[in-house]
């Protein structure tokens, strides 16, 4: 394979025409992705056949009321209202002014709040919640105790101390012009009409689907644009600080910077763009994977042009020797970032996707402009201050380190095994979770407002158990309301449960307290939008639904655990019934674990099949072994520290784990390369092992300041994922260092293999 590099290097120092060509193909198909990507999607696009006599089928059953039907859960967005003052003459005039703005403007459709609810009476007289505003105080007092006692509006749109009110919000999207329509003019709009009521302290927060998602996207954006900039001014300052000369710094920036722009260019053929973790995590990731090679392959060209080969001679020779060691890093961080399309979670699939395809540009942009660019007028003085280089200059100092660990290389063996087995362990320990708002920023109006309804409501999210019956069981029969309370009563059990809600909660408002046969016939007399958002007689199903706060999906596991065998209490005495959870938290329950585990098992297969490709490459299963624990042993000592901290293994903890598998596993063949190949010539393997150092220790230490220097500046990112994300890849990475100039050679030296000089193999 060596002498495949050899060609390889031979070629593009040889024929740079065609090199330079190759780029300027690369760059113009990238470029048409930035301009319009529909131009190529167009002409793989299958033409979409219909079958003849296909027939579309109707979604709605004919024999069901057509009833538009009160729901809770389906507004667009909601404008979450905090006071003392709802039931004051002042504070009713107020809010009914604020509504009546809100639906003047034309992208408003309707708002559903407590004055708009359906009358619950048993004659269907009017008699609306909220009073005149000249009503008396009593008035109001009677009005608010009517408003928390109706089912619809007490724990539902009024919280039950009567100081959180919501506004549910539906939108008619033809006329929405701007993202701020939908999110923070409709707060604006209120506190301009509170200006007009001095006398009235309202706190608004606009919060629910569209905000949240409008919210998330245009941080990504923000975010995009601010931790790229700052990422490579970074990069670029440690660089220029690490190297002391400019050219070098220059012709090292060129390439990753090239990589991540084909990257971004090519992602948009395939509608990838838009992934929360290819906008804000991807570029920088790939500019420091890209750097990580490129160090390596520039420090080496530094040392040959310093030695006073020509600029054409020294990349030449500088890829040959550095080549197959990128593209085995390459190889490997393509395993681990692909290990990621394993998963089910479609943002990770497409997230480890555009790794792969990143890493392959990166490798190809590395290889062909840091030695280009080295065999033109730029090559004359890459090699300036290469003397003065800050790492170079003290290198020897630091291989005072190499020496003792090599006298020790026995206790330091057992402590790279034993503080890798117990460090693994202890990350076995991690508790697969996730929450909504880690997508958001902490501070983000969304994020508050979602906040606030935990506190006051419950949670902004619905979940609901499903009743159905079987045709032995009349529709109107007393036992379907008795198994449907029974489920509320099961509910209510649970303190994490919000406020369940059912036909049970509106036929309790109606008077009497006969058998349940009897309440059973008044249902007839609900209003047809409230029977039929929890009671669907023809198709024999009911529902209880119920909020569910933002707390962390692992700690409703045991709650959702407990409801399911009450349910199948409830299903064991009324055999006629089936009873399920449902709803976005249920299914988040059920999938975050599977999904966890998937990212996790390609995490682990991933270490494996890097394992089994150091293994054939190096044709040693010592080396392998060797290998393996370096590069785990960062891992666990990550998922050691999540462990301590309280943490949770999450997606984008998984996601950080893998990427950082593919990264940490760089400067491991890099040492590892250089070992095998001043090994056959070295006088024992005390020799090999200095002498590897020697020749890679700058570039490693280099890219590891680099790199954590480039994560770092994400940490400033007001996104908890984000900040999770490079936490973990600092943490990772610097451990990873310790991994490679510590354990690696004292392992190396304790676990010694034959040398390659007596012919005989490992």
């Amino acid at each position: 394979m060596s002498r495949a590099f050899d060609r390889l290097a031979s070629f593009i120092t040889g024929v740079p025409s065609a090199v330079m060509l190759l780029l300027l193909v690369m760059t113009a198909i990238a470029l048409v992705g930035y301009i319009d990507a529909n131009l190529v999607r167009r002409w793989f696009r299958q033409p979409e056949v219909t079958s003849p006599g296909t027939r579309l089928q109707s979604s709605s059953s004919p024999d069901v009321p057509d009833v538009e039907r009160v729901s809770l859960s389906d507004s667009d967005a909601i404008l979450v209202i905090e006071s003392d003052q709802f039931f004051t003459p002042e504070g009713a005039t107020a809010l009914r002014t604020i509504v009546e703005r809100l639906e003047a403007l034309d992208y408003v459709d309707r708002i559903l709040w407590m004055d708009r609810v359906p009358i619950l009476n048993i004659f269907g007289f009017p008699q609306p919640l909220f009073p005149r505003s000249e009503s008396s105080s009593s008035r109001f007092e009677e009005a608010k105790q009517r408003a928390l006692r109706h089912p619809l509006v007490g724990g539902q749109l009024l919280s039950p101390d009567g100081r959180t009110l919501l506004l549910l919000i539906h939108f008619e999207w033809l006329f929405v012009q701007s993202d701020a329509d939908v999110t923070v003019r409709l707060r604006e709009l209120a506190e301009d009409t509170m200006r007009e009521f001095p006398d009235v302290t309202f706190e608004f927060f606009v919060t629910g689907r569209t905000p949240f998602v409008v919210e998330m996207l245009q941080t990504q954006k923000a975010n995009s644009f601010k931790f790229q900039l700052i990422g490579y001014s970074m990069i670029g300052l440690m660089s220029l600080v690490l190297f002391r000369g400019p050219t070098a710094v220059f012709i090292l920036a060129l390439a990753p910077a090239l990589g991540v722009f084909w990257t971004l260019g090519i992602l948009r053929f395939f509608n990838l763009q838009l992934n929360p973790f290819n906008d804000v995590v991807l570029p920088v990731l790939l500019s420091l994977v890209g750097l990580t090679d490129g160090v390596h392959l520039m420090v080496q060209i530094r040392r040959l042009r310093a030695s006073g080969l020509s600029g054409r001679e020294s990349a030449r020779r500088g890829l040959s020797q550095v080549g197959l060691a990128c593209a085995l890093t390459s190889l490997t961080t393509a395993i681990g970032f692909g290990s990621l399309s394993l998963a089910r979670s479609n943002i990770v699939r497409e997230f480890g996707w555009s790794c792969v395809i990143g890493v392959v540009l990166a490798f190809l942009a590395v290889i062909t402009v840091i030695p280009l660019a080295c065999t033109t007028f730029l090559g004359r003085s890459v090699h300036v201050g290469h003397e003065k280089g800050l790492i170079d200059r003290n290198l020897g100092r630091i291989s005072g380190l190499i020496d003792v660990v090599l006298r020790f290389s026995r206790p330091i063996s057992y402590l790279a095994i034993g503080l890798t087995l117990v460090t693994t362990l202890v990350s076995l320990l991690l508790e697969p979770d996730e929450r909504r708002a880690g997508s958001l920023p902490i501070h983000s109006e969304a994020a508050v407002g979602m906040e606030r309804m935990d506190r006051a409501l419950g949670g902004l999210e619905f979940s609901a158990v499903d009743v159905t019956w079987s045709e032995d069981i009349p529709s109107d029969s007393a036992e379907v309301l008795d198994v449907v309370a029974q489920v509320d009563d099961l509910l209510r059990t649970e303190t994490l449960i919000g406020t369940p809600l059912s036909i049970r909660n509106f036929l309790e408002t109606f008077p009497g307290d006969g058998p349940q046969a009897e309440r059973m016939s008044m249902l007839e007399l609900m209003p047809p939008p409230l029977k039929r958002a929890f009671y669907t007689p023809e198709r024999r199903q009911a529902s209880v639904s119920f909020r569910v706060q933002d707390v962390g999906i692992a700690r409703y596991g045991p709650v959702f655990e407990r409801i399911e065998a009450g349910l199948n209490t409830i299903t064991a005495e009324h055999p006629h019934f089936t009873l399920e959870l449902s709803g976005p938290a249920v299914r988040r329950w059920r999938q975050i674990y599977q999904v966890v585990m998937d990212l996790a098992a390609s995490l682990g297969s991933a270490a494996f099949i890097i394992f089994g490709v150091l293994t054939i490459v190096y044709r040693s299963l010592r080396i392998g072994l060797i290998s393996l624990i370096a590069n785990v042993f960062p891992l666990a000592v990550t998922g050691t520290a999540l462990v301590l901290t309280g943490q949770s293994l999450e997606i984008v903890s998984v996601c950080a784990f893998t990427v950082c598998l593919g990264i940490a596993v760089d400067d491991t063949i890099h040492f590892l390369t250089r070992y095998e190949e001043v090994r056959q010539d070295a006088v024992d393997e005390h020799d090999a092992i200095r002498q590897a150092f020697t020749g890679v220790g700058t570039a490693l230490i280099m890219t590891t300041v680099v790199l954590i220097t480039g994560f770092s500046t994400v940490l400033f990112s007001d996104m908890r994922e984000q900040r999770i994300f490079v936490s973990m890849g600092i943490l990772t990475i610097g451990s990873a260092l310790v991994g490679d100039l510590i354990f690696l050679p004292a392992l190396l030296s304790y676990f010694p293999g034959r040398s390659r000089a007596t012919g005989m193999s490992e």
